[in-house]
């Protein structure tokens, strides 16, 4: 018994040296090779090792997996910014980071800065889309290991550098994994959450209407963990109301549902109301001068105060219909004379039928009817309804005006007529 005992102590003994030998052969193998030998190795690695464990890492490179580890962030410390097999690089990384129960890879990749490069590379114009967003997910792996990781992500500033990714990436993938990098971030992390609320605020006035959806979307998210809603904010959401895509604006409009609970509801209902009245000097069209066919030559588009003005109403109508209290804030703020201004915009028929839609006053058809002396009518209409006179019927045979044909009523069951005299 106990020569086989000791037999058997040998034979693991030999078995773990020749391990042992082929982990420094091929460690040896590495440090001696050049880019297109160590990217072969890599491309091995990641397609022996994907989703394996900690222990299997382990066993696979005879206890010694930290090792290999080393020598792949010493590589990406030293040609980061060269996109040297960048991305293999990274994905091997992945592979030690992902591993379950692998918690010390992770502590070994931050000590040798592995957020701040991470975080660099986001920040290098001339490397790939597909390397950057390799980048994200290494620092979604570091945020989902808790809280204190997600507070050294921040520490790093790290919230500015994703911020200004998420304005700046022509990738629909990366997009959204920032966004939900994003909100990881300022999920269970009380001491940064506000630093991320307002990095996503600081992405809506960018140019990428993708971007901006995301950002409106993390934001609504976002909400109920902040609490408060800065007054920074009111100006962006309100702005993004100009967007020409429609997937925007309905983000938007449903952050604005969102915030209708909290101090900023005031300034924004304010805001929605002026935008119903442009300023007669922004109120042109421009012309569609790059069409082939001359026919169309002549078509009018709408300018950004007009988009802008059709969103308002269309956000104006959905807000007062959820809440008497906002219906009845609306009706201060003469939300009746600006609607009418819109139903009188015949240059844009979006604004004629989300205001008619606001106002319910048979708003599928009747603005199409509508003639020029009409519209003007409507314009410049001075129609201001009180609060305690919003709802009054009109004395038998007393004269009505043009402009107070229409009434403004939240209740989507009451009908509203429209009529050239009061009944």
């Amino acid at each position: 018994m106990l020569q086989d005992a000791k037999a058997e102590e040998i034979m693991t003994s030999v078995k773990e040296q020749e391990a042992i030998r082929k982990l420094m052969v091929f460690l040896q193998e590495w440090d001696s090779a050049h880019k297109v030998a160590r990217s072969r190795i890599l491309d091995n690695f990641i397609k022996s090792n994907n989703g394996k464990t900690e222990p299997e890492l382990e066993l696979e490179f005879s206890q010694g997996a930290s090792l290999f580890l080393a020598r792949l962030t010493a590589w990406l410390r030293m040609t980061y910014m060269y996109s040297t097999c960048l991305n293999k690089l990274l994905k091997s990384i992945g592979i030690f980071l992902s591993a379950a129960s692998g918690r010390r890879y992770l502590i070994e990749f931050l000590e040798i800065g592995g957020v701040l490069i991470l975080l660099e590379i986001l920040g290098l114009n001339h490397l790939k889309e597909e390397d950057k967003r390799e980048s994200v997910k290494l620092l979604q792996l570091v945020a989902d290991a808790g809280r204190k990781y997600k507070e050294l992500i921040c520490e790093s500033y790290g919230v500015r550098s994703l911020a200004e990714f998420l304005a700046a990436s022509n990738s629909a993938e990366a997009l959204e994994d920032v966004q939900v990098l994003l909100v990881s971030l300022g999920r269970g992390n009380s001491k940064y959450q506000n630093q991320v609320y307002k990095g996503l605020i600081a992405v809506l006035p960018c140019a990428s209407p993708r971007a901006q959806q995301l950002a409106l979307q993390a934001l609504g998210a976002m909400q109920d963990i902040v609490g408060k809603a800065p007054s920074i904010l009111v100006e962006p959401v309100l702005d993004v109301l100009c967007s020409v895509h429609l997937e925007v604006q309905s983000e938007a409009i449903q952050l604005l549902r969102a915030l209708m609970a909290h101090e900023v509801r005031p300034a924004l209902l304010k805001g929605l109301v002026a935008f119903l009245m442009p300023p007669r000097k922004k109120m042109l069209t421009f012309y569609n001068t790059t069409a082939k066919d001359p026919a169309t030559l002549c078509l009018k588009q709408p300018v950004l105060v007009y988009i802008q003005q059709a969103a308002a109403a269309k956000a104006i109508g959905i807000l007062a219909k959820e809440s008497a209290e906002v219906a009845e804030e609306l009706l201060q703020l003469r939300v009746v004379h600006g609607l009418m201004v819109a139903v009188g915009n015949l240059d844009h028929l979006a604004s004629q039928r989300h205001a008619s839609i606001s106002l319910e006053d048979s708003p599928e058809t009747w603005y199409t009817k509508m003639d020029p002396v009409q519209a003007e009518e409507l314009a410049s209409n001075r129609v201001d309804i009180p609060r305690d006179m919003a709802r009054m019927p009109s004395t038998e045979g007393e004269h009505c005006p043009a402009e107070e044909k229409y009434s403004f009523n939240p209740e989507p069951d009451l009908e509203i007529y429209q009529d050239s005299q009061c009944s």
